[in-house]
């Protein structure tokens, strides 16, 4: 196995060198090259995923994670040596890139290369007039190549490279079409959010490190494991601490890296913003990469988060679990009066991100990965269905200007109301079993909270809502797009709305993944499957505490929930006239507006950290004006060097002129008493003369 899952990450990141070295020149000559190299490298790497987790599967349980079997040396980047801990211990350290196969990450590569391929071949068709056509699958190739490296590290130090490296790609895919200034800002907040967000993850490194002596994510959660149950400090820096305090805030500083990566308040912003990039970037973002990867890191530390989980002062997953189901309620209430459809899926996206961190927060950590894969399909398969409609309408986006167009695009309108009855969680579709056992588990779980759970009904209900507004805006009613538009509508070429179907069809079965204890007596094959990855802490994982009774009147309520959604927007948005939603509109005038207005968080942001910062640089250049060069270097430092001035100036008249002078005054005076000798007289020379001699004879006589 470890060869081959060396290859996973290493076949999309040689497509993303082949096409970013010599992709134009391919380009040039057969576009078709470009899309061979980009789409095979990852269907080679999803061909191996399946290989590598279909040998994991016919191990034993306990042999499919920490063994020869799932971990594959790469190279060392620190090689064998102590790090001092302050407390006087030694602990050994190697720092190696190093790749884990085990369950957890095996779901999680099957999910990336299995969607991201179908997004790939999608981008065949979708960009195939861009004039950057192998720039931009080069790009997609490195970021699936980085986000492979993520969720296979065996490591912090592997995993940060392709936490970082995720970061620079959607950089560098939102603003793409650099061209146009509102891409290039979009990039530029995601870079910059996703940078502060970053920073917290360098502290939990660097906690992590002096508090356990190691960053091999199955010795920390292990020590932190054992640590509490033994009652043993750890003494990270010559003080000890409790391991519930200490992991609690490791944990909270990889939620706060988590909720930039993820999308989470208060970090949210640069994703509705992302959607400046492509719309299959869009996809790959959304679906199977970016966003994934915080809900990845806390269920991959999902035994440092159960023992913070007991600190009693400071609970780390419960506050994981508000700030998602807070978070998921948020975003949904944006959704409902968004007219853009891209940005209309963005705070979808945000608010189905909360619905997992709701679930890890309530300790359901198998929920909440089994929503992040069903979430891969019908995400995905949402975005590249706008993606569909946008490309049919010449660009169009705004919700305002569609209807009508269900006879039109067919193949684009079947795969997108599915999509909309997934993620509203209608039986049987995928988001019904993975929406249904958060819920269930918000309401019966360990940790779980009447509270928590009426966010994420009301959140389901504001979800079927705004997504079937959106279904009956863009499909149903009469047409209200231009007349030069409507004229040129088409379906999809088939190179994009095959990805649609299959996307569709992953959408409708793969909830089967996770059939509830209801209705099974075993455990669904994905809590079966991550069972070997997760720590067992008392208290805070574990099965809900409720009757099959109760799992299945939980269950007709979500789906009641979710089927008054859908008539409501059925009422008000099936005609195009939209006459209902007007009314409400005026009748509640400021609270629309508010809403309408994403509750000005953008502007709250630009106001403090934009002009904030503005103000703070003016603020700064005056200080440099009036107080630097104006008070010290041209008030002071004028003041005194005038006065070294002045008094150099007396030194050079008196000192230095005065000695020059003293001495030509001298000189002249001197030689004015020596021309006296000089008589012209012959007489005067030769007594001059004769009074040397002797002079001369009387000191050799008195020397002598």
């Amino acid at each position: 196995m470890s060869s081959l899952v060396v290859w996973i990450v290493l076949l999309p990141a040689l497509g993303a060198l082949a096409n970013g070295v010599v992709g134009a020149a391919l380009w040039r000559r057969n576009k078709t090259i470009v899309s061979v190299v980009a789409c095979g490298t990852v269907f080679l790497s999803f061909l191996l995923s399946v290989v590598c987790t279909a040998e994991l599967a016919g191990y034993s349980p306990e042999e499919r994670v920490l063994s020869e079997n799932t971990d594959v040396h790469v190279a060392t980047f620190i090689p064998g040596s102590y790090l001092q801990i302050a407390d006087g211990r030694r602990a050994e350290l190697e720092i190696a890139w190093e790749f884990r196969f085990d369950p957890l990450s095996a779901l999680m590569a099957l999910v990336i290369t299995g969607v991201g391929l179908l997004i790939h071949v999608y981008s065949i068709g979708y960009m195939a007039h861009e004039k950057g056509f192998f720039r931009y699958f080069a790009y997609l190739n490195l970021f699936m190549a980085m986000m492979l490296n993520l969720v296979l590290s065996a490591n912090f130090v592997t995993m940060f490279i392709g936490w970082e490296g995720v970061g620079l790609c959607s950089y560098l895919l939102i603003g793409f079409l650099h061209k146009e200034i509102w891409t290039t800002n979009a990039a530029n907040k995601a870079f910059i959010v996703n940078r502060a967000g970053d920073l917290f993850m360098v502290m939990a490194v660097g906690l992590v490190l002096m508090s356990f002596g190691t960053l091999d994510f199955a010795e920390v959660n292990a020590r932190a494991v054992e640590a509490h149950e033994l009652g043993a400090p750890l003494v990270p820096w010559g003080k000890a601490f409790s391991p519930e305090l200490l992991c609690s805030i490791a944990a909270l500083l990889v939620f706060a890296a988590a909720t930039a990566k993820s999308a989470q308040f208060p970090l949210y912003v640069w994703l509705p913003d992302a959607m400046a990039g492509p719309t299959p970037v869009s996809a790959l973002i959304h679906a199977a990469t970016m966003v994934t990867s915080g809900i990845y890191a806390i269920v991959r530390l999902n035994g440092v988060f159960q023992v913070g989980q007991q600190c009693e002062y400071l609970p780390a997953l419960t506050l994981v679990a508000v700030v998602g189901g807070a978070t998921a309620l948020f975003a949904a209430s944006i959704g409902l009066a968004q007219d853009d459809i891209k940005k209309v899926l963005a705070y979808s996206t945000v608010s189905q991100l909360g619905y997992m961190f709701l679930a890890l927060g309530v300790g359901a950590f198998t929920a909440g990965m089994f929503h992040l894969t069903t979430h891969a399909f019908f995400k995905a398969l949402l975005f590249l269905g706008a993606g569909s409609v946008i490309h049919a309408l010449s660009g169009e986006q705004d919700l305002r200007r569609m209807g009508g167009l269900k006879k039109h695009l067919p193949i684009t309108h079947f795969t997108m109301i599915v999509g909309c009855l997934a993620i509203a969680g209608f039986p049987p579709l995928a988001g019904f079993f993975s929406k249904d056992e958060i819920l269930f588990n918000a309401f019966a779980g360990p940790n779980a909270s009447r509270a928590l759970w009426f966010l994420g009904v009301a959140t389901a209900l504001m979800t079927s809502f705004y997504m079937f507004r959106l279904y009956y805006m863009t499909f149903h009613g009469a047409p209200r797009m231009s007349e030069d538009v409507r004229q040129r509508i088409h379906e999809s070429p088939q190179v994009m709305w095959v990805p649609l179907v299959f996307l569709a069809a992953g959408a409708t079965v793969a909830g089967f993944l996770g059939i509830p204890a209801a209705f099974a007596r075993h455990a669904h094959v994905v809590e079966a499957w991550l069972a070997p990855t997760l720590h067992e802490v008392h208290g805070v994982h574990g099965e809900p505490h409720a009757s099959p009774l109760l799992e299945l009147g939980l269950m007709a309520f979500s789906v009641a929930v979710a089927a008054l959604g859908f008539f409501w927007a059925r009422a008000w948005y099936r005609d195009g006239a939209f006459t209902a939603p007007r009314a409400l509109a005026e009748k509640i005038g400021g609270f629309y507006t508010l809403v309408k207005r994403k509750y000005y968080v953008d502007e709250a942001y630009y106001l403090v950290f934009v002009d904030g910062v503005k103000w703070m640089s003016f603020r700064l250049w005056d200080v440099d004006k009036w107080l630097i060069d104006g008070f010290f270097v041209n008030g002071l430092g004028g003041i005194f060097t005038k006065i070294v001035a002045w008094l150099m100036h007396f030194f050079d008249l008196f000192a230095v002129d005065g000695l020059v002078n003293l001495w030509a005054w001298l000189t002249q005076r001197g030689s004015g008493q020596v021309r006296k000798l000089q008589t012209g007289f012959l007489q005067n020379y030769a007594f001059l003369f004769a009074c040397g001699v002797l002079l001369l004879v009387a000191l050799y006589w008195y020397i002598v």
